[in-house]
């Protein structure tokens, strides 16, 4: 497969399986409504799992822009290929957001909470606290990708496009879903954990386009934060593993 489609495959079937549990579990009249943290934990890790599968062989499985950045910045991918990658990652967001809508279209508009609505597709703060909600994006991405380096070893060299393919799935589906997992049971509660700039960014731009009754803002001031935090995390944890190595 192209690693390009590989990427936006692999991102769409992890975005569509974790907002997918989230509104399984938040929805009016689905059969999982009142579903908890555990069980939305374990469906975006999941989610990470059927990911890597699909794209690990094509593309490495990054399916994530902060772990292209940080594996950018270890050396372990090429920089002329991460837009590309990110590009991919981004569109394959939006789709798996906008079909979890279409699944779930008959429920969301029996919703009337337009923050349950909202928080089927993007991530918000428990607490409103600005610079701890960028704390919280940058560690949880940090310990994501500072593992994922750790796990993967430093036989993996710089690499891009047509080359071996270095990325999630050079830890394994299972592991890193299980990272993931950890995560989100450990750290999750705070701002939802997106750890993941298209995670957030591309359900975000969903939101404010489809038609539901009651879904209220997309809350466009906060959306910098799931960006630049797992970005600014990515960054600091491959260079700390530069360092250390």
């Amino acid at each position: 497969m192209n690693p390009i489609v590989a990427e936006y495959l692999g991102t769409c079937i992890l975005i569509l399986m974790g907002t997918g549990v989230c509104a399984n579990s938040s929805l009016k009249d689905t059969f999982a409504k009142g579903a908890d943290w555990v069980l939305i934990s374990f469906g975006w890790g999941l989610g990470v799992f059927i990911g890597v599968i699909v794209a690990g062989p094509s593309s490495g499985a990054h399916l994530n822009p902060a772990v292209t950045i940080g594996l950018a910045v270890a050396g372990k991918f090429a920089w002329a290929d991460a837009p590309l990658y990110i590009l991919a990652q981004f569109l394959g967001a939006m789709s798996g957001a906008l079909l979890t809508w279409l699944l779930f279209a008959d429920h969301y508009n029996r919703t009337e909470d337009a923050g349950t609505i909202k928080g089927t597709f993007c991530t918000s703060p428990a607490i409103k606290n600005t610079p701890r909600n960028i704390l919280s994006e940058v560690v949880g991405t940090f310990i994501l990708i500072f593992v994922v380096l750790f796990i993967a070893g430093p036989e993996f060299k710089s690499v891009g496009i047509g080359e071996a393919k270095m990325g999630l799935g050079s830890v394994g589906a299972l592991p890193v879903a299980l990272l993931v997992v950890s995560i989100g049971m450990s750290l999750g509660g705070l701002t939802g954990y997106a750890i993941n700039p298209v995670r957030d960014l591309g359900p975000r731009i969903i939101h404010s386009l489809v038609p539901i009754k009651s879904k209220g803002t997309s809350d466009w001031g906060y959306a910098w934060i799931p960006v630049a935090g797992p970005v600014l995390g990515a960054v600091i944890a491959a260079t700390i593993y530069l360092i250390v190595t």
